[in-house]
């Protein structure tokens, strides 16, 4: 419990900056709607000018753009992408900062086991995760209906901001499986941005081929086609599962090696 309240403290000013940047990058994008809508037909024809590959890369679905829906699901890649930076730098950061920080051999030598210093430790990031989408979606869901010019399905809003924390749960395990392999890590942006920007840029490539679906395996940017919740509100169920088998597998490695790595302070 001491290590868990520990990580919750150490970790809140990083979670408020990412939870205000969030906020402040969808009221950018939702304040540009209004506009946009107002002159719906000009914009649409505008778009239909992109080629279709530019169009799928960008998430641009010409049938729904003009809606509220349609226009979020456009702007909402962009603010995954960050989420996914902060859960990847979260992931990587949580067990190596001991490390980085000088800490380990003080950490280590507690009548606690690695297992349980792990099971902490995530912990405390699951519910910094959890308390950033809620505040995102609140504040979110806020914005969308000060500036909405028609009511929209509230339900379908909320699925589209959940794939914000399931996306964020990817990241967050495969940045813990990577940084146990690492005996050093002495900066992490690096290599989350490395990660989550080559997973993003895969991720652009493979939406330009809409029938290889094999394909959108490869990154998790992909596992949620907002068009398709928009239309059979309800995700695709074997993205959920490949999701869920990269968590449970990323996890379940970062405690095997954790558990039996050797851990030096950096000197």
């Amino acid at each position: 419990m001491n290590i868990y309240l520990h990580e919750l403290k150490s970790l809140r000013k990083s979670v408020a900056i990412w939870v205000c940047a969030l906020i402040a990058l969808a009221a950018l994008f939702l304040s540009i709607y209004p506009s946009m809508a107002s002159d719906s037909a000009e914009f649409k024809k505008l778009l239909s000018n992109y080629p279709p590959s530019i169009r799928a890369m960008l998430g641009i679905n010409i049938d729904y753009i003009t809606s509220i829906l349609g226009f979020y699901s456009m702007i909402f890649s962009f603010i995954v992408l960050c989420g996914a930076i902060q859960a990847m730098n979260m992931g990587i950061s949580i067990l190596s900062k001991e490390a980085r920080e000088r800490t380990a051999d003080f950490l280590l030598v507690k009548p606690i086991s690695r297992s349980t210093i792990v099971t902490a430790k995530l912990l405390a990031a699951l519910t910094m995760l959890i308390i950033t989408n809620v505040l995102f979606c609140a504040a979110a869901t806020i914005i969308a209906n000060a500036i909405k010019t028609v009511d929209y399905n509230i339900k379908l809003f909320l699925m589209i901001n959940l794939t914000l924390f399931f996306i964020q749960l990817i990241f967050l395990a495969i940045g813990v499986a990577i940084s146990v392999f690492f005996n050093k890590i002495r900066s992490v942006l690096p290599i989350s941005l490395g990660v989550v920007f080559g997973l993003y840029m895969v991720g652009a490539l493979i939406s330009t081929d809409k029938n290889n679906e094999v394909a959108r395996l490869i990154s998790p940017f992909k596992y949620f086609d907002i068009t398709y919740i928009i239309k059979n509100a309800s995700y695709e169920t074997k993205y959920l599962i490949t999701g869920a088998i990269i968590v449970i597998a990323s996890i379940a490695l970062s405690y095997i090696i954790y558990t039996k790595k050797d851990i030096h302070a950096v000197s």
